[in-house]
């Protein structure tokens, strides 16, 4: 098993990882009130590193102190207090041989518990569909947001930059992955039914995708060539599971295309089974169709992958690299058990409540 395709070493951008296996990203809420990371959360994270894994990509990371923090106890990268809470984390897995990428995200209309403000805001004023998740402490139907303005939309591009920055030369992450994925911000602006703009900002898919560009150029010139810039792309999203790009495969064109152009050094492609084709009138994985058209960009997928076969397989699609979620979850030492041939615990969704903090069980004794 040593010698399978997800124990080559591989690399995204400059940055030398000793085998394809990666944590997801994976929102615990275990911050301080204030958003600075714990020390729970640095050996949580540590954990990952020693049990095998090359790279840990973080929770997602608020940007700013205005409307991006999405859930209460979410950590955040926007004062000093903060960058020395993730330089710990970032510190212990490198201490492990490991590497760590930061997810920076802004909610949007998905926000439930932000501290900095009462209301929402969006790309449009559309209510998001489906209920705030109990787990993350919310209740009820989600609030109406706000529409952006320009000046706000600015604001929002400067933050995330700002934050990457932060992560990188503060905080001492290796690598930055913009959260554009499962229905928080960027994806809002991404999606039809919640970006009803008429300005630059909205329109077809093309049109879109520009606010994800836009950070994504943003960022780049704040860290410069020799970081890692990633961006994360869904289809479903967090309230709205079974969403699809209405257009099938030539939505797909359009934004692999696009992604490809945008100066990334990687793409984070989720979806809940990643090997199953993308469209019902298209038998390519999501997967295949981002190797189609963005043929020399890094790829890497997300999305039950937690069988060994299942992973090789989508490697076999066309994936650089593997993001396990609750196989991660389920065991620290993923990687580890497989060269050993031992058998995996199965993934117990009771960790994640009532409340979807780290739990003692998932600690080192």
């Amino acid at each position: 098993m040593k010698t399978s395709s997800l124990f080559m070493p591989g690399k995204i951008g400059n940055v030398l990882l000793k085998n394809r296996l990666v944590v997801a990203p994976m929102t615990r809420v275990t911050a301080s009130e204030d958003g600075i990371a714990s020390d729970r959360m640095k050996t949580y994270y540590e954990d990952f590193a020693r049990g095998g894994f090359a790279l840990v990509i973080s929770e997602g990371i608020y940007i700013d102190t205005a409307y991006s923090q999405t859930y209460a106890f979410q950590s955040g990268l926007t004062c000093p207090e903060q960058i020395a809470g993730w330089r710990k984390t970032t510190h212990a897995i490198h201490q492990q041989d490991g590497r760590i990428f930061a997810q920076i995200q802004h909610a949007g209309s998905l926000s439930q518990g932000n501290a900095f403000r009462d209301e929402t805001v969006a790309p449009s004023a559309v209510r998001p569909v489906g209920s705030q998740m109990t787990f993350y402490r919310g209740e009820g139907k989600y609030p109406l947001p706000r529409e952006l303005r320009e000046d706000e939309i600015q604001d929002i591009i400067c933050s995330f930059a700002e934050a990457a920055a932060h992560a990188v030369f503060d905080a001492g992450f290796d690598g930055v992955e913009i959260h554009g994925a499962n229905g928080y911000l960027l994806d809002q602006f991404f999606t039809d039914y919640t970006n009803l703009r008429t300005d630059r900002w909205g329109g077809d898919i093309a049109a879109r995708l520009t606010l994800s560009l836009a950070v994504i150029q943003s960022v780049r010139q704040k860290v410069g060539q020799a970081v890692p810039v990633g961006i994360r792309i869904s289809q479903g999203k967090v309230n709205d599971f079974f969403h699809k790009w209405a257009n099938g495969e030539d939505d797909a064109r359009i934004v692999f295309t696009l992604l490809a152009e945008s100066g990334i050094d990687y793409l984070h492609v989720t979806e809940y089974e990643a090997w199953q084709p993308a469209f019902p009138d298209c038998p390519l994985s999501l997967i295949e169709l981002a190797r189609k058209y963005a043929p020399g960009l890094t790829i890497m997928a997300n999305g039950s992958l937690h069988q060994a076969s299942r992973a090789q397989q989508v490697m076999a699609m066309g994936a650089d690299f593997i993001a396990l979620g609750r196989g991660a979850l389920a065991n620290h030492n993923w990687p580890q058990r497989l060269v050993a041939d031992e058998a995996f615990n199965e993934f117990d969704s009771a960790i994640l409540g009532p409340i979807a903090n780290i739990k003692d069980s998932e600690l080192p004794v």
